[in-house]
């Protein structure tokens, strides 16, 4: 039997507002929430309306045989349940089915686990709280931020009690061996690494909709006939993406929906082929191998590395100058400093200020609400111009090294 794993992300920044030098030591309300409203009703009415209620329909059409699992960061959920709290219910409703499982992730999206260990264990703290609070169920899976992931972050997440971990099945990760299999990540003893299938998930997630594709247009029973004809032998594909697929990066008029609404049907008219929920998987599949990252993976660009956050001077600077200011937050014991700091270590104000181009540029400038990456950089450093002087903290790096 091959099982297959659907894994949907669903995660919101709190944007900033246009936040001058002249707003320093002025005003403190950082984060445009008018605009963060607007993306988030937006999204909810293209995409996680139509797409819950359609999986909540197959659940029950299929009677439990369709099963899928979310993470959803915890900056999405205070979102939603300000702007769209009737989602919130949805999510619960599909959790009771016990057909859909929610994963653990850092509570603010963050970057946490490169720099700040004590940051990510209490990001972790926090968000499994929330889902245990959301489906009245530990999560037992653990999906990093954009999957970036290596030994040390599955060491860590091994001593924070998870069973599973999910890893993007980059070629340089995995070399000849195929992502269709469970891995034991290299100086853990119970954890298991399940990895992405980046090819088929792209087909969904980015190609779907391409018309200059040479496999467009995609349909329910072609994508199936791609996964069972997989070697006998592979036991896992995990189609891991952003929720956002459905709806907002592919339209309704592509066809994704009705895609999404078909796949199940064919996928379980094949005699080898099943849905598993990532907890059923690391439960009854043993790993086949080690894994060895020493250098962090994630899923962004065609790189799969962490150069869509860090990969330029001003990226690496203004996170630098963030985490300098983490232990000064904390010194203050004022959670609503501390719950602004965390809103700025989501990764997605790191990823506004990436400056690669051609196709992942592209990617870059679709999500990024600024100009340039430049204003991304000098809005999030006056920024914590602001945040430093109320934390008392003396100035920090102001320019890219």
């Amino acid at each position: 039997m091959t099982a297959v794993t659907f894994y949907f992300q669903i995660h919101q920044p709190y944007r900033l507002r246009q936040y001058s030098f002249f707003d320093v030591g002025r005003r403190h309300d950082y984060f445009d929430d008018l605009e963060n409203e607007r993306i988030i009703k937006r999204v909810a009415d293209k995409c996680y309306r139509p797409m819950t209620l359609l999986l909540e329909e197959l659940v029950h059409r299929y009677e439990g045989r369709f099963r899928c699992s979310f993470s959803v960061s915890g900056t999405a959920l205070d979102q939603l349940a300000h702007w769209a709290p009737d989602v919130i219910d949805t999510f619960r409703r599909l959790s009771e089915t016990d057909c859909v499982e929610f994963l653990c992730e850092t509570t603010h999206h963050s970057l946490a686990s490169l720099v700040d260990e004590k940051e990510f264990r209490d990001q972790i703290r926090s968000h499994k709280a929330r889902i245990e609070a959301l489906t009245g169920r530990t999560p037992t899976t653990f999906r990093n931020t954009e999957l970036v992931y290596s030994n040390h972050i599955a060491r860590l997440a091994e001593e924070c009690g998870f069973n599973a971990i999910m890893a993007e099945g980059a070629d340089h990760l995995i070399g000849w061996r195929s992502p269709h299999h469970l891995y034991r990540p290299e100086g853990t003893e119970s954890i298991l690494a399940m990895l992405r299938s980046y090819k088929f998930s792209d087909d969904i997630a980015f190609r779907f909709s391409n018309r200059m594709w040479e496999e467009w247009p995609l349909d329910a029973h072609k994508f199936t006939r791609w996964i069972n004809d997989l070697p006998e032998s592979d036991e896992v594909v995990g189609l891991f993406m952003d929720f956002e697929t459905f709806g907002e990066h592919q339209w309704e008029d592509t066809g994704i929906f009705e895609f999404m609404r078909h796949l199940p049907g064919a996928i379980l008219e094949e005699e080898r082929l099943s849905f598993a929920l990532p907890s059923e998987i690391a439960a009854n599949v043993d790993p086949i191998a080690r894994l060895d990252a020493v250098l962090p993976v994630s899923w962004a660009d065609a790189e799969r590395d962490l150069t869509a956050w860090l990969g330029n001077p001003m990226q690496r600077a203004a996170h630098e100058a963030l985490y300098e200011l983490a232990p000064l937050v904390r010194a203050t014991g004022d959670p609503a400093i501390l719950e602004t700091w965390r809103k700025l270590t989501t990764s997605d104000h790191f990823y506004y200020m990436c400056v690669k181009f051609f196709s992942d540029g592209d990617v870059h400038k679709y999500f990024s609400p600024y100009s340039s990456p430049y204003d991304a950089y000098i809005t999030l450093m006056n920024v914590m111009g602001d945040l430093r002087q109320r934390i008392g903290a003396p100035a920090g790096l102001t320019s890219p090294q």
